[in-house]
């Protein structure tokens, strides 16, 4: 492992991220007040079972490794692509896992998503109703405007925290045409802007994303001190334009080889019988022709084996699971 690594892969949390020397002058942040770290990290109760699995069992290729530390020295986002089933969303999982940044923030993006879904969002109409349950008539101010917004995962993670947040962007490619310039604007610049507490310019304290406690923001304006560990996942379904992808880390997960693979499956599943280890060599040769995603075989050998089936019925279930397994002339099985 090179000595520069921050993040390891080895998977035992640690607090290396207190090693992690300055930013660069050009990506230097002094956001406040400064928040500390979340109560508690990704090996607790607030993350569900399926995630924490998930960050256990995660295993990098060198590749990854490196251009994680690369982007958390640097304070770039780190744009993922590759294809279904390679790990995409669970690399921040692991990530923040390792390096004790507390539960991840997610963005699930669709079609529908704009920035503004990602930084924050404010109920005009539950304003309304509040006011209109009132006994008696209540002065317009910041504190009744903030207690009907809720900052979102980007407005989260941009929060100035101590220690950088992990922000999971989930399949941006799936966005408006215009979502990954408007956010990159946001992540260049660290910062934006609230314009429902702007106009009132005092401090309010609002609810942060996955959580009911509130944090102060200054005259409705937000700024990082501690650039968030952002991974952006993407199938590749379409091109980015040229300014976002020149200031993203860039990684392409490929589909995991048998060593790789055979790595993933000890993990989550321990060891493998005759049968697996056969089902896995089948499985690497339709994976490379794009057929089958890692998640499928998880299934399959774990269904199968908990199923306690004997070897023709576990070949029927895997061949269920898994169409097209069945071996073809060229296999050579």
């Amino acid at each position: 492992m090179p000595q520069w690594s921050v993040y390891t892969g080895a998977s035992a949390p640690h607090d290396g991220i207190d090693g992690l020397p300055a930013p660069p002058p050009w990506r230097t942040f002094d956001g406040g007040p400064v928040l500390p770290p979340p109560a508690e990290d990704a090996d607790t109760a607030a993350v569900s079972p399926d995630r924490l699995h998930r960050a256990h069992t995660y295993r990098p290729t060198p590749e990854s490794v490196d251009l994680v530390n690369a982007a958390l020295y640097l304070r770039r986002p780190l744009l993922v692509t590759g294809p279904p089933g390679t790990g995409k969303s669970s690399l921040a999982y692991a990530v923040a896992r390792e390096l004790r940044l507390g539960p991840v923030l997610r963005w699930n993006v669709t079609s529908r998503s704009t920035l503004a879904d990602g930084l924050y969002r404010y109920d005009p109409l539950s304003r309304l109703y509040a006011a209109r349950g009132e006994r008696r008539p209540t002065a317009e101010g910041v504190a009744d405007v903030a207690d009907h917004l809720r900052l979102g995962p980007l407005g989260t993670a941009l929060l100035p925290h101590e220690r950088p947040r992990a922000l999971l962007v989930d399949e941006i490619d799936k966005g408006d045409l215009d979502l990954p310039n408007d956010l990159l604007n946001v992540l260049e610049e660290g910062q934006y802007e609230i314009p429902e507490l702007l106009r009132a310019g005092t401090e309010a304290r609002v609810r942060a994303d996955g959580t009911d406690a509130t944090v102060p923001v200054a005259a409705g304006r937000v700024r990082c001190r501690a650039f968030p560990f952002v991974v952006l996942t993407s199938n590749g379904e379409r091109e980015f334009p040229p300014a976002f992808l020149r200031r993203c880390v860039r990684l392409r997960l490929r589909r995991p080889g048998r060593d790789q693979l055979a790595a993933i499956v000890d993990a989550h599943l321990g060891e493998t019988d005759g049968y697996a280890e056969e089902l896995i060599g089948r499985f690497l040769r339709r994976a490379d022709a794009g057929e089958l995603a890692t998640d499928q075989l998880l299934n399959a050998l774990y269904l199968t084996g908990a199923a306690g089936l004997d070897t023709a019925s576990r070949e029927e279930l895997a061949q269920q699971l898994m169409p097209g397994l069945g071996a073809r002339p060229d296999d050579g099985g």
